[in-house]
């Protein structure tokens, strides 16, 4: 399985293209990125599914936008699908950030599996950051939203944020093999390792 990192919008949000063999999911589009689409269409991937790893706007700007150049569904998890329609939760109107209202096609849940081609992804609900959020993993590999970052985590005074449900979601993590490289939501790429040893939340 690979995975392709691409900086989008202004907010610096890390957009992921995983794939493996001719089949790829697209997380988090925070905006229509061209960059993006150039990359799929030249290695002839099928997009199965845009995933989104919480419903804040800076993450799902492009939704509607890869939607329509993919043919593609949205996946989100049940507890943020609310954020899709609402600047309120979504925080578009607090950035500036006019964020076309979709629908999902599917509600992820923890413990779903999620296959690209022939390998798969597990879902992993990690709320604290906002109620629905969730990672993405595989063996060695994590994609962790705005749940943890590099020596950091997500905020959690934001709506539906809790600062004790995203310490239980971090300790989740923690358990996973050291060797896990983490692809978060912004800033560059960790290990748990690294976060076991230099992160305080770990």
């Amino acid at each position: 399985m690979k995975i392709e990192r691409f900086r989008v919008n202004f907010m610096d949000v890390n957009c992921y293209v995983v794939y493996h063999e001719k089949e790829a999911i697209v997380v988090d589009p925070g905006d229509a990125s061209e960059q993006v689409l150039t990359y799929i269409n030249q290695r002839d991937l099928k997009v199965v599914a845009i995933i989104n790893t919480h419903g804040h706007a800076d993450h799902i700007m492009g939704n509607a936008w890869f939607m329509e150049k993919t043919k593609a569904p949205l996946w989100i998890h049940e507890k943020d699908a609310e954020y899709l329609g609402n600047p309120e939760m979504h925080l578009g109107s607090l950035i500036n950030m006019d964020v076309p209202t979709v629908e999902a096609g599917r509600f992820l849940k923890d413990g779903d599996v999620i296959n690209v081609g022939n390998k798969s992804l597990e879902v992993m609900h990690t709320p604290g950051h906002s109620p629905g959020g969730i990672c993405l993993y595989a063996p060695n590999l994590l994609i962790s939203g705005d749940t943890l970052f590099k020596n950091s985590v997500g905020r959690w005074d934001l709506p539906g944020g809790n600062l004790d449900v995203l310490k239980e979601s971090i300790l989740r993590l923690g358990r996973l093999p050291i060797e896990t490289v983490v692809y978060p939501g912004h800033g560059p790429s960790t290990t748990i390792e690294h976060e076991i040893i230099n992160n305080s939340f770990l």
